[in-house]
């Protein structure tokens, strides 16, 4: 497909995992990839990375300055850049809370922020937010990282009202557990990491995690000129975890 064919797009948290393999995709499509990242020197040569903490306002504007200068332009805003939490309510100090929600909310307003002035010259304009299952289905352990997500998908249904008479179509993705180095990170600290990944396997009905090229996949759709009519969705790509409720296998 070449559907971008012409287009720039960033993508913050670009340098693994949901982030790499969105560039890459965006990139295999006809787009001009930059990414931004804490730490951007896993991206390959073929994206322009852009070091940027997207709790610094003024580092976010520049790169997002940088971006579009560097491109010619920006069309495309992939809003990725995120943090974990675990714990119940009462297991995240506010240090903690103010934190999480810094980058994963905060963090996407200010990356929206910098990009609207490009994004509203663009025919093209999309604004595509990584959200999460969390949002809309109660998880276990939780309870401050679906906090941050509830947020994210509200923050895109408004957005999407603000800016559609602006041409600047705001969606959002809500993978499952993906199968990302965060979670990695997490099943390396389990006291049997084997059993807990079995555990979060068995909580999507697919019976598999889902794959970072898998919510790139969705991503792309959203911010795709193609999707041109699209705009205040929340897209699943979580193995039917929000909506179905399988029988359970016979024994």
């Amino acid at each position: 497909m070449s559907d971008f064919e012409g287009l720039s797009a960033l993508v913050t948290g670009g340098a693994s995992g949901i982030g790499l393999a969105t560039a890459e995709l965006l990139a295999e499509r006809g787009a001009r990839v930059a990414v931004l990242d804490l730490d951007p020197s896993p991206a390959p040569p073929t994206l322009l990375a852009l070091r940027a903490d997207v709790t610094d306002d003024t580092a976010v504007r520049a790169a997002v300055t940088a971006a579009a200068d560097g491109l010619g332009g920006l069309d495309v805003l992939i809003n990725n850049a995120g943090v974990g939490a675990q714990g119940t309510v009462e297991d995240n100090d506010d240090t903690e809370w103010h934190r999480v929600l810094d980058v994963n909310v905060v963090g996407m307003v200010r990356a929206a922020r910098a990009a609207l002035p490009h994004l509203r010259r663009s025919r093209h304009a999309a604004i595509v937010n990584t959200c999460s299952i969390a949002a809309t289905a109660g998880l276990p352990e939780r309870a401050l990282y679906s906090a941050t997500k509830g947020a994210v998908h509200a923050l895109t249904l408004a957005m999407a009202a603000d800016h559609i008479r602006e041409g600047v179509r705001v969606n959002c993705v809500n993978p499952g557990t993906a199968d990302t180095p965060w979670i990695g990170r997490l099943l390396s600290r389990a006291a049997d990491p084997a059993a807990e990944r079995a555990a979060l396997e068995a909580r999507q009905p697919s019976g598999r995690l889902v794959s970072a090229a898998e919510v790139a996949g969705a991503i792309a759709y959203l911010a795709s000129p193609l999707s041109g009519a699209t705009t205040g969705t929340a897209l699943a790509v979580d193995g039917g975890m929000q909506g179905l409720r399988p029988r359970p296998v016979a024994r």
